[in-house]
Order: structure tokens, then C-alpha cells, then sequence
């Protein structure tokens, strides 16, 4: 646990010796703001509640994460430095699990800096403040999600545009596929426990629900599988690939 610290430290700090996680924060800010308030339609509604502000979050986060992750293992490869970095006396799984980690704090220290909207919608009205928790802690978990997919994807290339467009691909249709649009394509043909598992499948149908102030143990044990199985895939692929 000392060493997963250690690396966890290690990275997160990393984030603020260099432009980006200050670019990557107001870029999140400005957008969620810019989506909020205008395409949200945030006043207009007339209602206190923070749902135009989570309801692009799936969206915003298709680029942000990407461009988050897309560094993890692909910049370490690039420059030579993995083989020294897993030189050093940690296990694969402890340098994994300290990378993510230090990613997935950094996404929820951006997101917690988006307290000002949750200072207006009360200041403007009485909000469900339960609601609001669990938007913000679906929205934490979909961060999760989307870094641990981009952390495998990355592991696999030393290229980090490649590893964006292919993470920002791969999340796009895992968070489509719970869409209408694309549920409505398959209900056209296909059985309905086929559209009952695509449905299942979908990044946007588990954090959709806990924006509405549903936190279920199955869309928490969904969250939890994605993160899981993608950092067991991330020690794999970087075992397999450390030496080319």
C-alpha cells in the first residue's frame, strides 16, 4: 500500500508541475458552465436542480478523459522510461493502480471545483440536495470508468493522439448504446434480451439513473466491474508490451 502512495503521489503531482492539469480544469469549468447555462437551458427551465448541468457530463467527458488517460502508460513508453519505471522494487499492480488513481482523484478535484453551480441552484431555489450527491458521485464513477478504459488503451501504444481517438471511440459507443436512438435501432430486429444486454452494457444508462437520485447496487457493481476488469486488462497489456 506504501508503494501504490508512493506512485499515487508521484503522478498526481505531476499533473500540476506541468500547464495541462490547469488547462484541463478550466476547459472543464468553461465548457460545463457553457452547457449548462445556455444549452441546458439552466434558467429557462425554472427549476432548482442540478440536471442540466450532469446531463452532458457523458458528453463532455467522451473528450476529457481521453485527453486525461491518453498519457498514463503511452508518454512512458514514448519517452523509453517503462522499462526503468518497472525497474523499480513495485509490482505491475501497484504502479496500475497508482497511476489510475492519481488520474481519478485529479477528475475529482475538477469536479468538486464545480461547487459554484451547486452554490446557485441553491441560492436560486430548494434543490434536493440528495439528488445533486448523486449526481455528482455518478458522475465521479463515470470519470472512473472512462480513465480505466483509457488507461488499458493506452498501455498498448506510445503514440497518445492513438490512444485518445481509440479510448474517445470505445467510450462513445459503450455511452451510445444506451441511448434511445441506438436501443430503438435494435428493438427493429432483435430479440429483447439483445437489447436488454446492450442496454445493460451502457455507460450513460447507469449514470443516467443516479442523476435522478437513484443509487443502485447494480449500476454501483457496474461502475466497479468496468474499472476492475479494465486495470486487470491495463497490468496485462503492459506486461505484454513493456518490451517493445
Amino acid at each position: 500500500m506504501r508503494r501504490t502512495i508512493t506512485i499515487f503521489n508521484r503522478e498526481l503531482a505531476s499533473y500540476f508541475t506541468t500547464p495541462l492539469a490547469y488547462v484541463f480544469i478550466i476547459i472543464f469549468l468553461v465548457l460545463g458552465g457553457i452547457l449548462t447555462f445556455f444549452a441546458g437551458n439552466f434558467f429557462e427551465r425554472g427549476q432548482a436542480d442540478l440536471q442540466p448541468f450532469f446531463a452532458y457530463h457523458p458528453w463532455l467527458y467522451l473528450v476529457l478523459m481521453p485527453a486525461l488517460s491518453m498519457r498514463l502508460w503511452a508518454e512512458e513508453r514514448q519517452s523509453g522510461t517503462i522499462e526503468l519505471f518497472l525497474t523499480l522494487p513495485i509490482r505491475l499492480g501497484e504502479a496500475v493502480i497508482g497511476k489510475f488513481l492519481a488520474a481519478w482523484c485529479f477528475a475529482g478535484i475538477a469536479l468538486l471545483l464545480t461547487f459554484p453551480f451547486w452554490l446557485t441552484v441553491n441560492f436560486l431555489g430548494a434543490p434536493d440536495n440528495g439528488v445533486i450527491l448523486a449526481g455528482y458521485i455518478g458522475s465521479w464513477l463515470l470519470a472512473g470508468a472512462m480513465l480505466a478504459i483509457g488507461a488499458a488503451v493506452s498501455a498498448v501504444t506510445k503514440n497518445q493522439i492513438i490512444a485518445f481517438v481509440v479510448t474517445a471511440a470505445f467510450t462513445f459507443v459503450l455511452t451510445a448504446a444506451g441511448t434511445s436512438l441506438v436501443l430503438g435501432i435494435f428493438r427493429d430486429w432483435a430479440p429483447a434480451w439483445v437489447v436488454a444486454g446492450v442496454a445493460a452494457a451502457s455507460l450513460y444508462r447507469h449514470f443516467n439513473a443516479m442523476t435522478r437520485g437513484v443509487i443502485e447496487l447494480p449500476d454501483l457493481i457496474y461502475f466497479v466491474s468496468v474499472i476492475i476488469a479494465f486495470l486487470a486488462a491495463n497490468a496485462i497489456l503492459v506486461d505484454l508490451t513493456k518490451a517493445e
